[in-house]
Protein backbone atom coordinates (compact mmCIF):
# COMPACT_ATOMS: atom_id res chain seq x y z
CA UNK A 1 0.00 0.00 0.00
CA UNK A 2 1.36 3.21 -0.95
CA UNK A 3 2.26 6.10 1.57
CA UNK A 4 -0.46 9.18 2.09
CA UNK A 5 0.35 11.81 4.82
CA UNK A 6 -2.67 13.36 3.68
CA UNK A 7 -5.08 11.40 5.28
CA UNK A 8 -5.83 12.75 8.57
CA UNK A 9 -8.32 9.93 9.81
CA UNK A 10 -5.34 7.67 10.50
CA UNK A 11 -3.00 10.94 11.34
CA UNK A 12 -5.98 11.81 14.20
CA UNK A 13 -7.71 8.57 15.28
CA UNK A 14 -6.92 9.19 18.92
CA UNK A 15 -7.81 12.96 19.36
CA UNK A 16 -11.15 13.42 20.54
CA UNK A 17 -12.99 16.39 18.92
CA UNK A 18 -12.59 18.37 21.86
CA UNK A 19 -9.03 17.40 21.28
CA UNK A 20 -8.59 18.32 18.26
CA UNK A 21 -10.27 21.93 18.81
CA UNK A 22 -8.39 22.41 21.09
CA UNK A 23 -4.85 21.81 19.05
CA UNK A 24 -5.79 24.02 16.41
CA UNK A 25 -6.23 26.96 19.01
CA UNK A 26 -3.03 25.79 20.49
CA UNK A 27 -1.22 26.10 16.93
CA UNK A 28 -3.14 28.77 16.34
CA UNK A 29 -1.97 30.93 18.50
CA UNK A 30 1.64 29.45 18.32
CA UNK A 31 1.16 30.74 14.69
CA UNK A 32 1.69 34.24 15.59
CA UNK A 33 5.34 35.29 16.83
CA UNK A 34 3.28 38.29 19.32
CA UNK A 35 1.45 35.74 21.23
CA UNK A 36 4.37 33.35 21.48
CA UNK A 37 6.55 36.51 22.74
CA UNK A 38 3.94 37.82 25.06
CA UNK A 39 3.84 34.01 26.69
CA UNK A 40 7.08 34.00 27.51
CA UNK A 41 8.05 36.98 28.84
CA UNK A 42 4.48 36.70 31.05
CA UNK A 43 5.34 32.99 31.75
CA UNK A 44 9.03 34.13 33.10
CA UNK A 45 7.83 37.09 34.95
CA UNK A 46 5.30 35.12 37.12
CA UNK A 47 7.74 32.62 38.16
CA UNK A 48 9.94 35.06 38.81
CA UNK A 49 7.10 36.50 41.05
CA UNK A 50 6.34 33.01 42.11
CA UNK A 51 2.91 33.57 40.66
CA UNK A 52 0.82 30.53 40.18
CA UNK A 53 1.40 29.96 36.47
CA UNK A 54 1.59 25.81 36.45
CA UNK A 55 -1.76 24.85 36.27
CA UNK A 56 -1.91 27.40 33.30
CA UNK A 57 1.06 25.43 31.80
CA UNK A 58 0.00 22.55 32.60
CA UNK A 59 -3.40 22.90 30.52
CA UNK A 60 -2.02 24.40 27.28
CA UNK A 61 1.51 23.46 25.95
CA UNK A 62 2.40 20.89 28.80
CA UNK A 63 -0.95 18.95 27.67
CA UNK A 64 0.22 19.02 23.93
CA UNK A 65 3.74 18.18 24.09
CA UNK A 66 4.58 15.89 27.38
CA UNK A 67 4.42 12.83 28.84
CA UNK A 68 4.41 13.56 32.32
CA UNK A 69 5.68 14.58 35.37
CA UNK A 70 7.82 11.57 35.77
CA UNK A 71 8.28 8.00 34.04
CA UNK A 72 5.60 6.63 35.94
CA UNK A 73 2.98 9.50 34.46
CA UNK A 74 4.36 8.93 30.89
CA UNK A 75 2.30 5.33 31.37
CA UNK A 76 -0.77 6.41 30.02
CA UNK A 77 0.79 8.23 26.94
CA UNK A 78 3.00 5.27 26.28
CA UNK A 79 0.22 2.79 26.05
CA UNK A 80 -1.91 4.95 23.75
CA UNK A 81 0.71 5.31 21.33
CA UNK A 82 1.79 1.57 21.75
CA UNK A 83 -2.07 0.56 21.01
CA UNK A 84 -0.84 2.35 17.04
CA UNK A 85 2.21 0.50 17.22
CA UNK A 86 4.61 3.67 17.81
CA UNK A 87 7.45 3.45 20.33
CA UNK A 88 8.03 5.95 22.69
CA UNK A 89 11.25 7.45 23.47
CA UNK A 90 11.42 8.61 27.61
CA UNK A 91 13.04 12.02 27.05
CA UNK A 92 14.26 14.28 30.17
CA UNK A 93 13.57 17.67 29.83
CA UNK A 94 14.69 18.96 33.03
CA UNK A 95 17.36 21.46 32.22
CA UNK A 96 19.81 21.42 35.51
CA UNK A 97 22.28 24.10 37.24
CA UNK A 98 26.10 23.23 36.23
CA UNK A 99 26.84 21.52 38.92
CA UNK A 100 28.43 17.75 39.86
CA UNK A 101 25.25 17.17 42.24
CA UNK A 102 22.93 18.28 39.38
CA UNK A 103 24.71 16.16 37.09
CA UNK A 104 24.46 13.09 39.12
CA UNK A 105 20.59 13.72 39.68
CA UNK A 106 20.31 13.57 35.94
CA UNK A 107 21.98 10.74 35.49
CA UNK A 108 20.24 8.53 37.96
CA UNK A 109 16.89 9.68 36.23
CA UNK A 110 18.46 8.69 32.74
CA UNK A 111 19.48 4.79 34.16
CA UNK A 112 15.97 4.97 35.06
CA UNK A 113 14.45 5.79 32.00
CA UNK A 114 16.78 1.91 31.15
CA UNK A 115 15.10 0.51 33.89
CA UNK A 116 11.64 1.39 32.15
CA UNK A 117 12.77 0.61 29.01
CA UNK A 118 14.54 -3.08 29.68
CA UNK A 119 12.40 -6.04 28.22
CA UNK A 120 9.50 -3.41 27.12
CA UNK A 121 9.28 -3.64 23.63
CA UNK A 122 7.07 -0.47 23.74
CA UNK A 123 10.43 1.86 24.33
CA UNK A 124 13.02 0.82 21.90
CA UNK A 125 15.55 3.17 22.80
CA UNK A 126 16.64 6.35 25.75
CA UNK A 127 17.86 9.22 25.08
CA UNK A 128 20.48 11.93 26.77
CA UNK A 129 22.00 15.05 26.28
CA UNK A 130 25.72 15.95 27.33
CA UNK A 131 24.88 18.95 28.67
CA UNK A 132 23.00 16.75 30.98
CA UNK A 133 26.26 15.93 32.29
CA UNK A 134 29.14 18.21 31.53
CA UNK A 135 29.16 22.37 32.20
CA UNK A 136 28.89 24.00 28.44
CA UNK A 137 31.92 25.45 28.94
CA UNK A 138 33.77 22.87 29.83
CA UNK A 139 32.99 21.08 26.60
CA UNK A 140 33.73 24.28 24.44
CA UNK A 141 37.02 24.40 26.17
CA UNK A 142 37.80 21.09 25.11
CA UNK A 143 35.86 21.17 21.69
CA UNK A 144 38.15 24.37 20.83
CA UNK A 145 41.26 22.00 21.87
CA UNK A 146 42.37 24.30 24.60
CA UNK A 147 44.63 22.51 27.23
CA UNK A 148 42.71 22.03 30.41
CA UNK A 149 43.77 22.22 34.28
CA UNK A 150 44.49 19.68 36.08
CA UNK A 151 41.06 20.27 38.22
CA UNK A 152 39.00 20.49 34.84
CA UNK A 153 40.77 17.31 34.13
CA UNK A 154 39.13 16.01 36.73
CA UNK A 155 35.82 17.23 35.83
CA UNK A 156 35.78 15.70 32.52
CA UNK A 157 36.92 12.78 34.13
CA UNK A 158 33.71 12.60 35.47
CA UNK A 159 31.93 13.63 32.84
CA UNK A 160 33.39 10.39 30.61
CA UNK A 161 32.16 8.59 33.59
CA UNK A 162 28.43 9.04 33.83
CA UNK A 163 28.53 8.92 29.69
CA UNK A 164 30.31 5.64 30.48
CA UNK A 165 27.67 4.31 32.90
CA UNK A 166 24.64 4.92 30.32
CA UNK A 167 26.16 3.30 27.53
CA UNK A 168 27.06 0.69 29.75
CA UNK A 169 24.11 -0.22 30.89
CA UNK A 170 22.85 0.32 27.48
CA UNK A 171 24.94 -2.56 26.39
CA UNK A 172 23.93 -4.80 29.41
CA UNK A 173 20.21 -4.27 29.01
CA UNK A 174 20.86 -4.19 25.32
CA UNK A 175 19.08 -1.20 25.18
CA UNK A 176 19.69 1.24 22.14
CA UNK A 177 20.25 4.82 23.17
CA UNK A 178 20.77 8.41 21.41
CA UNK A 179 23.40 10.48 21.95
CA UNK A 180 21.64 14.22 21.05
CA UNK A 181 23.69 16.45 19.15
CA UNK A 182 24.48 20.21 20.40
CA UNK A 183 25.70 23.66 19.90
CA UNK A 184 28.89 23.41 17.08
CA UNK A 185 31.34 25.09 19.43
CA UNK A 186 30.12 22.37 22.28
CA UNK A 187 29.91 19.21 19.35
CA UNK A 188 33.73 18.35 18.45
CA UNK A 189 33.80 17.44 22.46
CA UNK A 190 30.52 15.41 21.72
CA UNK A 191 31.53 13.74 18.90
CA UNK A 192 34.70 12.36 20.57
CA UNK A 193 32.91 11.01 23.58
CA UNK A 194 29.73 9.57 21.66
CA UNK A 195 32.47 8.11 18.94
CA UNK A 196 34.45 6.26 21.97
CA UNK A 197 31.52 5.15 22.75
CA UNK A 198 30.46 3.75 19.03
CA UNK A 199 33.65 2.15 18.91
CA UNK A 200 33.20 0.44 22.41
CA UNK A 201 30.21 -0.62 22.38
CA UNK A 202 29.06 -1.69 18.64
CA UNK A 203 30.88 -4.45 17.39
CA UNK A 204 27.88 -6.96 17.61
CA UNK A 205 24.76 -5.02 18.26
CA UNK A 206 24.12 -1.31 17.55
CA UNK A 207 23.64 0.04 21.20
CA UNK A 208 25.05 3.55 20.70
CA UNK A 209 23.82 6.09 18.26
CA UNK A 210 25.31 9.57 17.26
CA UNK A 211 23.29 12.61 16.21
CA UNK A 212 23.77 14.45 12.95
CA UNK A 213 22.10 17.99 12.49
CA UNK A 214 22.01 18.21 8.77
CA UNK A 215 21.72 22.04 8.63
CA UNK A 216 25.74 21.70 9.37
CA UNK A 217 27.74 22.35 6.22
CA UNK A 218 30.29 19.72 7.32
CA UNK A 219 27.92 16.58 8.88
CA UNK A 220 27.55 14.56 5.17
CA UNK A 221 30.93 14.28 4.74
CA UNK A 222 31.38 13.15 8.96
CA UNK A 223 29.06 10.56 8.48
CA UNK A 224 30.94 8.70 5.67
CA UNK A 225 34.44 9.48 7.70
CA UNK A 226 32.41 7.85 10.63
CA UNK A 227 31.69 5.19 9.10
CA UNK A 228 35.01 4.44 7.10
CA UNK A 229 36.66 4.71 10.42
CA UNK A 230 34.28 2.23 11.97
CA UNK A 231 34.72 -0.41 9.48
CA UNK A 232 38.47 0.17 10.03
CA UNK A 233 38.06 -0.64 13.52
CA UNK A 234 34.93 -3.51 12.56
CA UNK A 235 32.12 -1.52 14.62
CA UNK A 236 28.88 -0.79 13.43
CA UNK A 237 27.29 2.83 13.91
CA UNK A 238 24.05 4.27 14.91
CA UNK A 239 22.85 7.80 13.79
CA UNK A 240 19.92 9.89 14.78
CA UNK A 241 19.36 12.37 11.36
CA UNK A 242 17.91 15.74 12.25
CA UNK A 243 18.21 19.24 10.53
CA UNK A 244 18.88 21.09 13.61
CA UNK A 245 17.79 23.49 16.31
CA UNK A 246 20.35 26.06 16.91
CA UNK A 247 20.21 27.96 13.18
CA UNK A 248 19.80 31.65 14.63
CA UNK A 249 21.82 31.47 17.79
CA UNK A 250 25.09 29.34 15.48
CA UNK A 251 24.72 32.46 12.83
CA UNK A 252 25.19 35.01 15.42
CA UNK A 253 27.86 33.95 17.04
CA UNK A 254 29.43 33.27 13.67
CA UNK A 255 28.89 36.69 12.83
CA UNK A 256 30.41 37.70 16.55
CA UNK A 257 33.89 35.77 16.33
CA UNK A 258 34.20 36.06 12.75
CA UNK A 259 34.06 32.76 11.64
CA UNK A 260 32.45 30.88 8.64
CA UNK A 261 28.98 30.31 9.28
CA UNK A 262 28.52 26.51 9.95
CA UNK A 263 25.46 26.34 8.42
CA UNK A 264 23.67 25.47 5.25
CA UNK A 265 22.56 28.76 3.34
CA UNK A 266 19.55 27.80 2.49
CA UNK A 267 17.03 24.73 3.44
CA UNK A 268 17.50 23.44 -0.23
CA UNK A 269 20.93 22.40 0.72
CA UNK A 270 19.67 20.85 4.30
CA UNK A 271 17.78 19.34 2.78
CA UNK A 272 19.85 17.91 0.05
CA UNK A 273 21.92 16.53 2.60
CA UNK A 274 19.66 15.25 5.02
CA UNK A 275 18.16 13.18 1.99
CA UNK A 276 21.75 11.89 0.64
CA UNK A 277 22.27 11.09 4.42
CA UNK A 278 19.70 8.98 4.06
CA UNK A 279 20.47 7.85 0.80
CA UNK A 280 24.11 6.56 2.14
CA UNK A 281 22.68 4.99 5.65
CA UNK A 282 20.11 2.43 3.30
CA UNK A 283 23.21 1.99 1.19
CA UNK A 284 25.08 0.87 3.93
CA UNK A 285 22.19 -0.86 5.93
CA UNK A 286 24.36 -3.98 7.16
CA UNK A 287 26.64 -1.94 9.00
CA UNK A 288 24.65 1.78 9.98
CA UNK A 289 21.02 1.94 11.56
CA UNK A 290 19.39 5.30 11.07
CA UNK A 291 16.87 7.05 12.88
CA UNK A 292 14.77 9.66 10.81
CA UNK A 293 14.03 12.63 12.89
CA UNK A 294 12.11 14.54 11.19
CA UNK A 295 8.92 16.39 10.73
CA UNK A 296 9.77 16.89 6.68
CA UNK A 297 7.29 14.87 4.71
CA UNK A 298 9.71 14.83 1.21
CA UNK A 299 12.34 13.14 3.56
CA UNK A 300 10.08 10.85 5.00
CA UNK A 301 8.94 9.76 1.53
CA UNK A 302 12.71 9.68 0.30
CA UNK A 303 13.49 6.92 3.23
CA UNK A 304 10.49 5.30 2.45
CA UNK A 305 11.04 5.14 -1.26
CA UNK A 306 15.15 4.06 -0.66
CA UNK A 307 13.56 0.70 1.49
CA UNK A 308 11.38 -0.34 -1.59
CA UNK A 309 14.03 0.37 -3.79
CA UNK A 310 16.39 -1.82 -1.47
CA UNK A 311 13.91 -4.50 -1.51
CA UNK A 312 14.25 -3.89 2.58
CA UNK A 313 10.44 -4.59 4.73
CA UNK A 314 9.33 -1.69 6.34
CA UNK A 315 9.96 -2.80 9.53
CA UNK A 316 13.67 -3.04 9.53
CA UNK A 317 15.59 -3.46 12.71
CA UNK A 318 18.00 -0.69 11.25
CA UNK A 319 15.17 1.72 10.39
CA UNK A 320 13.38 3.79 12.20
CA UNK A 321 11.23 7.17 11.42
CA UNK A 322 11.06 9.26 14.41
CA UNK A 323 8.65 12.67 15.77
CA UNK A 324 7.59 14.97 18.40
CA UNK A 325 5.18 14.00 20.94
CA UNK A 326 2.20 16.56 19.88
CA UNK A 327 4.18 17.38 16.55
CA UNK A 328 3.99 15.28 13.06
CA UNK A 329 1.00 13.18 13.69
CA UNK A 330 0.08 12.68 10.33
CA UNK A 331 3.73 11.04 9.13
CA UNK A 332 4.01 8.92 12.85
CA UNK A 333 0.17 7.34 12.25
CA UNK A 334 0.45 6.99 8.85
CA UNK A 335 3.49 5.14 8.86
CA UNK A 336 2.98 2.96 11.55
CA UNK A 337 -0.47 2.10 10.03
CA UNK A 338 1.61 0.48 7.27
CA UNK A 339 3.72 -1.44 9.60
CA UNK A 340 6.80 1.28 9.30
CA UNK A 341 9.07 1.19 12.42
CA UNK A 342 7.94 4.49 14.25
CA UNK A 343 9.37 6.43 17.81
CA UNK A 344 8.07 9.54 19.01
CA UNK A 345 10.04 11.48 21.73
CA UNK A 346 8.60 12.01 24.86
CA UNK A 347 9.02 14.61 27.34
CA UNK A 348 8.71 14.38 31.13
CA UNK A 349 9.07 16.19 34.39
CA UNK A 350 7.68 18.90 36.26
CA UNK A 351 6.02 21.59 34.66
CA UNK A 352 8.64 24.28 36.10
CA UNK A 353 11.23 22.47 35.04
CA UNK A 354 10.34 21.54 31.70
CA UNK A 355 9.12 24.85 30.87
CA UNK A 356 12.26 26.13 29.32
CA UNK A 357 11.96 23.48 26.74
CA UNK A 358 8.16 23.86 26.20
CA UNK A 359 8.93 27.75 25.22
CA UNK A 360 11.59 26.77 23.04
CA UNK A 361 9.36 24.65 21.45
CA UNK A 362 6.46 26.81 20.81
CA UNK A 363 9.16 29.31 19.54
CA UNK A 364 10.66 26.86 16.75
CA UNK A 365 7.30 26.60 15.55
CA UNK A 366 6.31 29.92 15.16
CA UNK A 367 10.43 30.05 13.23
CA UNK A 368 9.28 27.52 11.41
CA UNK A 369 5.74 28.67 9.46
CA UNK A 370 5.72 26.30 7.09
CA UNK A 371 5.62 23.31 9.56
CA UNK A 372 3.04 25.58 12.01
CA UNK A 373 1.10 26.34 8.85
CA UNK A 374 0.87 22.45 8.10
CA UNK A 375 -0.26 21.40 11.33
CA UNK A 376 -3.33 23.77 11.38
CA UNK A 377 -3.73 22.83 8.05
CA UNK A 378 -4.48 19.30 8.10
CA UNK A 379 -5.96 19.67 11.89
CA UNK A 380 -8.45 22.14 9.95
CA UNK A 381 -8.68 18.96 7.29
CA UNK A 382 -9.72 16.54 10.32
CA UNK A 383 -11.85 19.02 12.09
CA UNK A 384 -14.13 19.55 8.28
CA UNK A 385 -14.22 15.82 7.59
CA UNK A 386 -15.80 15.61 10.97
CA UNK A 387 -17.93 18.18 10.14
CA UNK A 388 -17.17 20.37 13.42
CA UNK A 389 -15.45 23.10 11.40
CA UNK A 390 -17.02 24.45 8.48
Amino acid sequence: MEVSFSNTEIAFQTRSNQDLKWAYRLFTMMASPFMVNVGKWGTRIAFSLHLPVEGMIRKTLYRHFVGGDSITSCENTIASLWQHKIGTILDYSVEGKENDASFDASLSEILRTFDKAKGDERIPFCVFKMTGFARQKLLEKISSQTTLTDEEQAEWARVRNRVLQICQRAYDYQQPVFIDAEETWLQPAIDGLAEDMLFRFNHKDIIVYTTLQLYRTDRLGYLRDLHRRAKEKKVKIGVKLVRGAYMEKERERAVRFNYPDPIHPNKQATDHDYNECLRYCIENINEVAVCAGTHNEESSYTLVSLLQKHGLPNNHPHVYFSQLLGMGDHISYNLSHLGYGVVKYVPYGPVREVTPYLMRRAEENTAMRGQTGRELTLITTELQRRKILT
